[in-house]
């Protein structure tokens, strides 16, 4: 992270309490100092020294308190002597050098989450469960109106349950944790921790249901899973625990559950396009990609261009009648005769905030979607010396009101210990979609300056026609993050028919759309054949929207007689 400060500001600096990042350098006008700690001030002080004893200072905290620990040493601030001059912060990774650094430091700086002492295990802050809790506002209320009602199983789950379906559990075993003590006694029998629930419902599925009255049986729950076995997490893309909702449904028929899993699955692309603006291909995944002891598994697929790597947002899966054999899910049909069920199941997870960040946001920070940021409209107060002060607080509050009561979700930053510049690097690395500045100019002549987070546009709005114009505003933006994102996605489809062909792209981080003959042996192979330090390719989803498939097309891996067009590419 960077800070930038006025000329003639004091040479000390505050740290920022809680971002464990490293702060890399105090830019004075246009040269750059080095830091080290300093007891003079606060927890640390500028020097244009060479080799300051201290150069890789973690940043710590941005108030007069304290105190702070740097080599064996304590420190305290005296006074915040430095905040009146504090113009800017900046994030140090860059999104297009290193995604890794950048997107670890974009989730901390922006406010998304903290790193907790367990690995792979996280703190959600507000700034991203209310993301969360606005994609779940609206898709609780689409599966209501399907009559799917909201239920809660226990996390518990005992071995002998989850091992009663041998294809499901050799599918999620390394990944199940357990509990094995209480106390310091050991326990008789070992406790798993669901890492889904099927083995959990499924049970007392087979108990409600008796006759074709009982069905359909449609549940939900919102809930919490841990998936432990894993290296190399990453905040809300894969870490051990995280929060999802998950579907799970019996009917009489099959064409029934095969019409629920759509329905489904276009309700994940509209969380992921209409209201995150990410672009995704709507597809069915592969034999050997589908979900462990289901039938078939559909997908809504998006793909990170920077990294060149595809990743699974959510699925909706055909269980067909494997689970309603294994726990005796039976009833009685109309003509009076015994038949096994249907059945679903379909989840997303918090990690489709992770795809969020990692499609819009930019070496400034987090970038929001208007639709699902909690705060749409920050409104800044500029004030200039011997300027209408009261004034200008007063017409940000007004702004604020007006807002709010036309339904945006507005507020004012209204601390007088930060500059108006901090505050604007502040609410852009957060990811405020516009930022509303009033300053003496903008009271004279009864406007407000409007600047746009995703392209920096900035515009003047008369205050008559405040609400209005800032609804089109926001939609503008929202439509704008889905098309740039649309194109980017675009740009890196590469179609290809040959295995050179495939291999070149794959090496330029491309999404591949390749003619396959859609075996398992094969894509076993290309696996084999692409494993390296970058991750092995494999099939992505096959798009329900297929490119023609000339008569006489051969698979680009096997040369056998393609039957699909297929993605392809390294995933998450």
């Amino acid at each position: 992270m960077s800070i930038f400060l006025q000329s003639g500001a004091v040479n000390s600096l505050i740290f920022n309490r809680g971002v464990n990042v490293k702060l890399d350098k105090v830019v004075f006008l246009s040269f750059s100092l080095k830091l080290f700690p300093s007891v003079d001030c606060c927890a640390a002080a500028a020097s244009s020294s060479s080799n300051p004893p201290h150069s890789d200072v973690v940043f710590h905290s941005l108030c007069s308190l304290g105190p702070w620990q740097f080599g064996g040493n304590t420190f305290s601030c005296r006074s915040r002597c430095l905040l009146p001059w504090l113009v800017k912060i900046q994030i140090r990774g860059k999104k297009d050098e290193n995604f890794g650094e950048w997107y670890s430091e974009v989730v901390v700086t922006g406010e998304m989450i903290e790193y907790y002492d367990i690995s792979g295990c996280y703190i959600l802050r507000p700034w991203a469960m209310s993301i969360w809790e606005i994609l779940q506002t609206f898709f609780d209320a689409e599966i209501k109106k399907m009559k799917i009602k909201n239920s809660y199983f226990p996390l518990f789950v005992s071995p002998a349950v989850l091992q009663k379906e041998k294809d499901h559990i050799e599918g999620f075993a390394p990944e199940v944790a357990w509990v094995t003590k209480s106390g310091e006694s050991d326990l008789e029998v070992p406790i798993a921790i669901r890492p889904t629930s099927e083995t959990v419902m499924y049970p007392y599925f087979s108990k409600w249901i008796r006759g074709h009255r009982d069905l359909p049986l449609r549940l939900n729950q919102w809930c919490n899973v841990v998936r432990w076995e894993f290296s190399n997490p990453t905040p809300f893309i894969r870490s051990r625990e995280f929060l999802w909702q998950e579907g799970h449904t019996a009917f009489a028929t099959k064409e029934e559950a095969d019409a629920e899993v759509l329905e489904i699955l276009e309700l994940y692309r509209r969380i992921y396009e209409e209201f995150l603006a990410v672009p995704v291909s709507k597809g069915k995944k592969s034999e050997l990609e589908k979900f462990a002891g289901g039938l078939y598994t559909t997908t809504v697929e998006a793909f990170i261009p920077n990294t060149g790597r595809g990743i699974q947002g959510a699925t909706s899966h055909c269980l067909g009648q494997n689970f309603a054999k294994m726990f005796e899910i039976n009833f009685e049909n109309e003509k009076g005769e015994k038949a096994m069920v249907w059945q679903n199941s379909w989840a997303y997870t918090t990690r489709t905030i992770g795809v969020m960040i990692m499609t819009h946001g930019d070496d400034k920070g987090l970038v929001l979607p208007p639709k699902v940021a909690t705060t749409q409209v920050i409104v800044i107060p500029v004030p200039y010396k011997d300027a209408n002060t009261q004034g200008i607080y007063d017409a940000c509050a007004a702004t604020v009101k007006t807002l709010n009561e036309s339904g945006i979700r507005a507020e004012a930053d209204f601390r007088d210990n930060y500059s108006p510049g901090w505050k604007y690097s502040h609410w852009e690395m957060k990811g405020v979609p516009l930022r509303i500045e009033i300053g003496p100019k903008d009271l004279a002549n009864n406007q407000v300056r409007a600047v746009r987070r995703d392209n920096g546009a900035k515009t003047d709005i008369p205050v008559a026609n405040l609400a209005e114009q800032v609804k089109d505003v926001l939609d503008s933006i929202q439509q704008n993050l889905f098309e740039t994102a649309k194109q980017k996605r675009e740009a890196c489809v590469q179609v290809v028919k040959t295995w050179d062909e495939f291999t070149e792209a794959l090496s330029q981080k491309k999404l591949i759309l390749a003619p396959w003959c859609d075996e398992e042996d094969v894509e076993k192979d290309v696996k084999t054949r692409t494993k390296g330090e970058m991750g092995a390719a494999k099939t992505l989803c096959s798009p329900f929207d297929q490119p023609e498939l000339p008569e006489g097309t051969l698979c680009f891996a096997s040369g056998k007689p393609a039957k699909k067009w297929t993605y392809w590419g390294r995933s998450y």
